[in-house]
């Protein structure tokens, strides 16, 4: 019976590491998809497209299990993360890809522990232990190494552009993460992603549409439909399940490793598909910045970082 039991448990763990596997490749090249959509169509019309069909594939699945829609007060949370997390976060990542490549993209995104380290010198009352502060130095330290060898792509105004909106991402993406520990709630969380992609994907429709960003669907081209249908079953269903099943079965602290797999997956496909540039000082610099928010997470993992970072 132990052996039976000891089996088991082993085979539970194999499937959890796979799972784990899947995430750390998945959410790492949906930044290579998400570049490759927004080359042949606008930014946000590709991500209210990729969001509405991500969130009502999760609302189908939920109702079928008779899960009940959220009343009252419980919509008050879901709106304002769907505000940050998808709508601006993975908006302005997606638009941020048009003008950068993937892996400097994925890069900038794992910065957003650094900026609630930020944040929460600013608004906690508590003092921010020196590991964390060591962690955001190294960080930002590893920015500069990367920006180093980019200074004169500063001169590009559509590469400014990119920059600039892709910190914009992880700013409101380290707000989001803030808010959603401080605003729980009882409601179906993963119920509640599915209702957050929806309405984030139909107001960046809006968007994309009034602002005149917007091609017919009849001319959206197969890459485009390629990488939205991608992004939409791999980036935000499959690698989703993938993910949960992880974080049930494995350690808090194994499951996270993805965060720092993502970006080096985002630049070696990057490379290798797209003859993205790959040099020596990306290379150093994201180790740096990634060994920087590792100690960041090592400091507030059980405060702050339970939650995902998927593209």
């Amino acid at each position: 019976m132990n052996r039976l039991v000891a089996a088991a448990s082993h085979n539970t763990r194999t499937k959890a590491l796979i799972a784990l596997g899947m995430v750390c490749f998945l959410w790492g090249t949906t930044w290579v998809a998400s570049r490759q959509g927004v080359q042949h169509m606008p930014a946000w019309q590709l991500a209210g497209i990729r969001q509405s069909i991500g969130g009502l594939l999760y609302i189908i699945f939920f109702i079928s299990k008779g899960e009940r829609f959220p009343r009252g007060k419980a919509w008050g949370p879901i709106v304002v993360l769907s505000l940050l997390n998808f709508f601006l976060t993975n908006g302005l990542s997606t638009w941020g890809v048009k003008y950068i490549s993937a892996g400097l993209g994925a890069i900038i995104a794992a910065t957003f522990p650094l900026w609630i380290v930020i944040i929460n010198l600013f608004t906690s009352k508590t003092k921010i232990p020196l590991l964390a502060i060591a962690g955001l130095l190294l960080g930002f330290s590893g920015v500069c190494i990367i920006f180093y060898e980019h200074l004169h792509d500063f001169l590009n105004a559509g590469f400014r552009l990119g920059i600039c909106i892709s910190l914009a991402a992880s700013w409101t993406w380290a707000f989001g993460t803030l808010y959603t520990k401080k605003q729980a709630t009882a409601f179906n969380p993963y119920f509640s992603l599915g209702l957050q992609m929806l309405m984030s994907g139909i107001a960046s429709t809006i968007v994309a549409v009034s602002t005149g960003n917007a091609i017919p669907v009849a001319d959206i081209p197969w890459q485009s439909w390629l990488s939205i249908g991608y992004l939409a079953t791999f980036g935000s269903v499959i690698s989703f399940i993938a993910y949960l099943y992880a974080l049930q079965h494995l350690r808090t602290e194994l499951a996270s490793i993805y965060a720092y797999i993502n970006p080096i997956v985002a630049m070696l496909v990057g490379a290798l598909l797209f003859n993205e540039k790959l040099t020596i000082f990306i290379g150093i610099g994201g180790a740096v910045i990634l060994y920087g928010v590792y100690l960041v997470n090592k400091v507030f993992r059980k405060t702050y970082f339970e939650e995902g970072s998927e593209q």
